[in-house]
């Protein structure tokens, strides 16, 4: 499952046109399945973005028919746990409906992870095999084992005073904007919902972080299936190192229950401060040169292409210090479950300045794995009560549409405005969320 796999060896030169010798039958056969992984991935990740939008959407008609849909009771009213989901659904309840459409995007990074091991199985690659099926364990170990464990959050004493349908509008507009962004920077759009949420419309960080969740599987999701299809991921990077981001998720998920709110906001805010500053050294740089495949990458196959359409070419690239990229992504999944940002910052950094992956690759891998990474910890939210349907919802919807229209515009952007996007949407939401965590509105 490559990334449209270039020569190796080296001697091979990085960031160049591609130029393939002919392939044997045996490659060519192994080409059109890596072609075929591909295609049913992105096919895996638009149909379940599909599917659960379209439930939430009914979910969310249904509620506009009642008298007291907008009362702020709402808010806090909803099923916490399969059974309650199943038992709203046999009455018709809207907000399980809704619900049920917000698990439904959750299924659907789980769902692209057991797609893969038959992918993989299919191009006869056991080691990815069995690091596709360890992923695939954490993440259904979190869910069903961790999530059904948890104690029930602090939802339970909120009292919001007014609620009225500015609220969604205004946070699905808002959604969108961190969609697009979120996108084509790799963040997954968490590092603009939660201070939305919190500083503009006053929710305790612990709803703005289980909406948080919602958005990053929004945003991986809608973002990776087209970035997927044109191949512009690098896919074998994205799953191996999601062992590390999962594990991590469900360590930062246990975490965020037993810390103060403010000092959340305060962790979130210098983490991206902190994210930012090697950036500030490699504004300039179009392509990483100099870069060879390590002992890591060579065993695994790591390297890889990307068709490149601001430069009109195919670029090549090798990956190096894979293990401090694995180690890092560790630290990526703690962030990821323990402030709900999806922790895009940390897994850009890993994969541009610690592996030396080109930004876009960077950044469309990141998006690839944020989904699975949010996914690790949601159950966890879901149980503790963390994930409210009226406020999850509006955020979902928005943040598919502004993440499916920033994977089209990314193609024609250059690496080096990237960097500038995403070194800019960082430091300004960090000074928010540290002011915020010290109570300075």
């Amino acid at each position: 499952m490559q990334a449209k796999p270039p020569p190796t060896g080296p001697g091979k030169e990085d960031a160049l046109p591609v130029s393939l010798p002919a392939k044997s039958p045996d490659e060519q056969s192994t080409a059109q399945a890596v072609a075929a992984t591909y295609t049913i991935i992105g096919w895996v990740l638009q149909w379940g973005v599909i599917l659960s939008a379209a439930v939430i959407f009914i979910g969310l008609l249904m509620l506009s028919l009642q008298p007291d849909k907008f009362a702020p009771q709402k808010l806090s009213e909803f099923p916490q746990t399969f059974g309650g989901v199943w038992a709203g659904l046999l009455v018709l309840r809207p907000q399980a409906v809704i619900t049920l459409g917000l698990l439904l995007l959750i299924a659907t990074p789980v769902t692209r992870v057991a797609v893969s091991i038959v992918a993989f199985a299919a191009e006869h690659d056991r080691r990815f095999v069995i690091i596709t099926l360890g992923v695939l364990l954490i993440l259904l170990f979190s869910i069903f084992f961790v999530g059904a464990v948890v104690v029930v959050g602090q939802h339970q004493s909120f009292q919001h005073g007014e609620y009225t349908w500015l609220y969604p509008l205004l946070i699905f507009i808002g959604a969108i904007a961190a969609g697009l962004l979120g996108s084509l920077v790799g963040l997954g759009g968490g590092v603009l919902i939660v201070p939305l949420l919190t500083l503009v419309f006053g929710f305790p960080i612990y709803f703005a972080i289980g909406a948080s969740i919602i958005s990053v599987i929004a945003t991986s999701s809608g973002a990776a299936a087209a970035y997927v299809k044109d191949h512009m991921t690098n896919l074998r990077v994205g799953m191996f190192l999601e062992l590390a981001t999962t594990t991590g998720a469900i360590s930062g998920a246990f975490l965020a229950g037993l810390l103060e709110p403010g000092l959340l906001s305060v962790i979130f805010g210098i983490i991206l401060l902190i994210s930012a500053a090697p950036l500030v050294f490699k504004l300039g740089e179009e392509l990483p040169t100099g870069v060879k495949n390590d002992r890591w990458a060579n065993w695994l196959h790591l390297n890889g292409t990307y068709p490149d359409h601001h430069l009109h070419q195919d670029v090549s690239y090798q990956v190096t210090r894979t293990p401090i990229g694995l180690a890092m992504m560790y630290v990526a999944g703690l962030i990821s479950g323990l402030l709900g940002i999806g922790s895009g910052t940390f897994k850009v950094l890993a994969l541009d300045a610690a592996m030396r992956l080109p930004m876009k690759v960077s950044t469309t891998t990141s998006n690839f794995m944020i989904g699975v990474t949010a996914a690790a910890s949601a159950g966890i939210y879901f149980s503790r009560g963390d994930i409210p349907p009226l406020i999850a919802a509006p955020v979902a919807l928005g943040i598919l549409i502004g993440a499916l229209a920033g994977a089209r515009l990314l193609a024609h952007l250059s690496n080096r405005l990237l960097r500038i996007i995403f070194l800019a949407v960082i430091v300004v939401a960090a000074v928010e969320m540290v002011l915020h965590g010290f109570g300075i509105a």
